[in-house]
């Protein structure tokens, strides 16, 4: 499909059409995000092939390890491989991990079917749909990508009741299958519609020379690793997603284990937390354009940091302060999935987005690993996961720290400023080299190539 100079999309003008491209992402990355439904297999596949709790657990864990290599490795390349491409790999994928592990005997085929497939098939994918999100609003990235991905947050909420009466109704093989078939069909119908809008297009035409110039700033930029603001964001993403995925994954237990709730009221509280997790994703996109990606990290941080003293408090019956804790947890992390996407988008160049997100992206995988890991030893040496919650308010502080003066913006200095390249410019700061410009009657700062002062 090629674009025209003015596109169009389904039919109407871009910048109307470009809104049904999130509910496309949104079914996208709901299909993929079903990886974190493995719950629902672990107890019939311990009764269909006799596995031992940490058997069962090893798929998910090989998932959520090959799902972040993936999406390190494509959002390299993802340009060369191109966006509906990648999109049908993804589905074809990941529809072949289910239906593989449908014929599993053994954990080390589940491993292979379930967690390497489908974890490559989910790692090619799920950066797609954030991908063209933001291209197509850069006047609304972060409320854009954070929309995009309540899919992967929501996905859980909507898939694991499907999976659960599958299994009750055909059991747990076929449920693989149908399930594989379903995310493939769904995911290649919609691989055709994500496409990009011409190089330069912004939805505001005044804006237009705007953003070549600010295009013209990006190409010089300095390359991802040399800047201090990639370790900042690197190890701030890495500190959120080590809280929040083991958060995710101990919920129940804890629940069961220190307050002393049944099994089928932890299971009810989880699907609450979907939601906050779900929610916040919007929430922190829309927040980390209006206030900068400092500022928004130091809020997940601390909505971390009361979770974990409600939680290292919290005793049997404290049902209040467990779903109070709980949900913190769930909507910082869930809007790391957000922050993290936009604040590559604002801090450094939105031209080599996907390939600088793809490196970004390699802290969940270090993050999620260490997390659940770290989670397990707490129980195992101290008997409890409440062990768990003195690390999460450590790590809460030293992400509020980090963020502070790790995720500093620091225009460079350029020796020889022209002014030309500065479009709409209010003033000019000459000490930092940055021309204030007005934006849908709004005030953005652009850091500009080579302009000069007046």
């Amino acid at each position: 499909m090629t674009l025209p100079t003015q596109p169009t999309l389904f039919g109407f003008p871009a910048v109307r059409g470009r809104w049904l491209i999130l509910p496309l992402g949104i079914l996208v990355l709901l299909c993929l995000g079903s990886i974190y439904t493995w719950t629902i297999f672990v107890k019939p596949l311990q009764e269909l092939l006799q596995l031992s709790a940490t058997e069962s657990l090893l798929p998910f864990t090989a998932v959520l390890l090959f799902y972040s290599i993936f999406t390190t490795l494509t959002g390299l390349f993802l340009e060369k491989i191109g966006i509906r491409r990648a999109a049908a790999i993804s589905g074809l994928i990941v529809g072949l991990g289910y239906i593989l592990s449908s014929f599993a005997n053994t954990t080390p085929q589940l491993v292979l079917a379930y967690g390497l497939v489908v974890g490559i098939g989910a790692g090619i994918g799920y950066g797609v749909p954030i991908a063209v999100a933001a291209k197509w609003f850069p006047d609304k990235k972060g409320l854009a990508v954070g929309t995009t991905v309540i899919g992967f947050g929501l996905s859980p909420f909507i898939s694991a009741p499907i999976a659960r009466q599958l299994i009750t109704l055909y059991g747990v093989r076929p449920t693989f299958i149908i399930l594989g078939v379903a995310f493939s069909a769904i995911i290649l119908a919609i691989a055709p519609f994500l496409v990009s809008p011409p190089p330069g297009w912004h939805p505001q035409p005044s804006s237009s020379t705007q953003s070549t110039a600010s295009q013209s700033s990006e190409t010089n930029s300095p390359p991802l690793w040399r800047t201090r603001r990639f370790y900042g964001l690197w190890v701030c993403y890495a500190i959120g997603v080590f809280m929040g995925v083991a958060t995710i994954g101990i919920a129940s237990p804890v629940a069961q284990e220190t307050i002393r709730l049944d099994a089928t009221t932890a299971a009810f509280s989880v699907s609450i937390f979907a939601i906050f997790n779900g929610a916040s994703r919007p929430f922190f996109g829309w927040l980390t354009d209006w206030v900068k990606p400092k500022k928004a990290a130091i809020a997940s941080y601390t909505l971390s940091l009361i979770a974990s003293i409600l939680m290292i408090q919290a005793s049997p019956g404290d049902v209040h302060t467990y779903l109070v804790a709980f949900s913190l947890f769930a909507f910082g992390f869930g809007g790391w999935l957000a922050l993290a996407p936009t604040a590559t988008l604002s801090l450094f160049s939105s031209q080599n987005f996907a390939r600088n997100y793809g490196i970004i992206f390699a802290a969940y995988g270090v993050g999620a690993v260490a997390g659940t890991l770290i989670a397990g030893q707490c129980r195992d040496l101290f008997g409890s996961y409440n062990a768990f919650f003195y690390p999460t308010l450590v790590l809460s502080i030293v992400g509020i720290l980090w963020a502070t003066f790790m995720l500093k913006v620091q225009p460079q200095r350029r020796s020889e400023p022209l002014f030309a390249e500065c479009v709409q410019c209010v003033s000019y700061n000459p000490l930092t080299q940055t021309c204030q410009i007005a934006t849908s009657g709004a005030s953005d700062t652009l850091e500009c190539n080579n302009f000069q002062a007046l």
